[in-house]
């Protein structure tokens, strides 16, 4: 159901465009939600994530999110891919792996059609989340059992790869960027304190998350606080003539 006209004017969108980690992220104490309510009646947070993609198939879905032409554009957008790319070949998760080389292309593309739609739209590069492969093989063995993967499927190191490719592509295009697979690693015991099975993340993770977007937000242009309301606070209405309070906005 689309919005109305007016709607769309008076609050801009941000959209988060990624994988399970950005579909997960509007659960409770995840970080999407904790945007949402920080940008509450300033900005529409608008999830677009879509668990197990790559990059590869990230692309068949751009000119379905982000029309070409749109009047109303999103603000800003998030790029949180690549901990599904960075899937090791030969293993369990194959079908999901794509090189590093076409990874970083990949995300390329995506910038590049965000930049069709807009030139002036802030977008952020995250990079995917370290590995547990502890983490991952306990997960694997609670659910199938002795049937559960020998191997991991995933390695921190190859994903580590990914992330700096990231980076690297953030650094060369002039984006903003977060690395959450180097800041998570900072703190210690990060298996435990961030990732609920060795690759999505606990709340606490979802709170890194959140704080290193938001913090790149108000380093930009897109500050919250700086951002008027849809409609006037109820302190600026007068309980005895409320309809002036609204004469700009409305009527």
């Amino acid at each position: 159901m689309s919005k109305p006209e007016g709607d769309r004017e008076m609050r801009p969108e941000i959209v988060l465009f990624g994988d399970s980690i950005t579909a997960q992220s509007f659960r409770s104490g995840g970080w999407g939600s904790a945007l949402a309510d920080a940008y509450s009646r300033k900005a529409d947070i608008v999830v677009r994530g879509y668990g197990g993609y790559n990059t590869r198939w990230a692309l068949f879905l751009l000119h379905h999110i982000f029309p070409l032409g749109s009047s109303s554009p999103p603000v800003a957008t998030t790029i949180f891919f690549g901990a599904n790319d960075a899937a090791l070949k030969g293993r369990t998760s194959d079908r999901q792996h794509v090189p590093v080389e076409e990874y970083k292309d990949n995300v390329r593309k995506i910038v590049q059609h965000l930049k069709k739609c807009s030139p002036t739209m802030l977008i952020v590069l995250i990079t995917p989340p370290p590995i547990d492969e502890a983490g991952r093989q306990s997960y694997a063995e609670s659910i199938y059992g002795e049937k559960a993967m020998k191997e991991p499927e995933r390695t921190n190191e190859t994903t580590g790869i990914y992330a700096q490719q990231c980076v690297s592509l953030a650094e060369e295009l002039g984006l903003r960027c977060v690395n959450l697979w180097s800041k998570m690693q900072e703190t210690n015991d990060w298996q435990n304190k961030y990732l609920s099975d060795g690759l999505h993340l606990t709340p606490e993770g979802n709170g890194v998350v959140f704080e290193e977007v938001a913090r790149v937000f108000r380093e930009a242009w897109l500050s919250p606080e700086e951002m008027p309301f849809d409609f006037p606070h109820h302190s600026q209405i007068d309980g005895e003539n409320p309809s002036k309070a609204f004469e700009e906005r409305c009527l």
